[in-house]
């Protein structure tokens, strides 16, 4: 496992942070309260540690299938209208994507980029029902090889408010590479075709680039 270009600053500042605050600790207070707040310290670093993991995982590949594009747990599974692009009836699936997730994001299929739009905004909880329209979110569409076209929101939520993307209009991308990165608590939503055939529940937890969240 190593850690994603994504953290290297913030772990820097979180050293630094417990560096200042255990010297200060170690000179002006008393063991037993020292104690706790080193004990706070180490689980703040540890924390900061785990969010920004990458670890190796075996990435698979299919055309036929649509995969996760992010650790996390499924939230939403209905028919939506999509009014920014496709308008059009699809159904969404919404993975929201905890502080304890890796919050790597990974494309769904392989294809073409055909639309891309960063939309700055509001910061909702991720699980709002209007944070998909109103938070601070991306609007990615790839076209597949034999021509389908899959939306996907990265969204920010009340603790996430830095989204990254490596990706632009026109790109070709390939299936479970890495596209982008949402910092803290956050949540993808994917638009499928009507007659995709879904293959995860509410509630079920996802793994970016191994779960299959749908058959197309």
């Amino acid at each position: 496992m190593t850690i994603h270009k994504e953290g290297k600053a913030s772990l820097l500042i979180t050293i630094i942070f417990c560096l200042v605050v255990g010297v200060l600790t170690w000179n002006y207070l008393t063991a037993p309260i020292s104690y706790v707040i080193y004990g706070l310290l180490a689980f703040l670093f540890l924390l900061i540690l785990q969010f920004f993991r990458n670890p190796k995982v075996e990435l698979l590949q299919d055309e036929s299938l649509v995969y996760a594009p992010a650790d996390g747990k499924v939230v939403v599974i209905e028919e939506a209208e999509e009014n920014e692009f496709l308008k059009e009836k699809r159904k969404q699936v919404s993975i929201f994507m905890s502080p304890i997730n890796v919050h790597i994001n990974r494309n769904p299929v392989s294809g073409i980029i055909k639309y891309f739009k960063y939309h700055p905004g509001k910061y909702l909880v991720a699980w709002h029902p209007k944070s998909s329209t109103e938070n601070e979110r991306t609007t990615i569409v790839y076209q597949t090889n034999n021509g389908t076209q899959i939306l996907i929101r990265q969204i920010a939520g009340a603790l996430a408010r830095r989204i990254k993307w490596y990706i632009d209009k026109d790109h070709e991308v390939a299936q479970n590479k890495e596209f982008g990165f949402i910092k803290f608590g956050s949540r993808v939503d994917l638009y499928l075709p009507l007659d995709a055939e879904i293959c995860v529940e509410i509630d079920q937890k996802t793994k970016g680039g191994r779960t299959v969240i749908a058959k197309l």
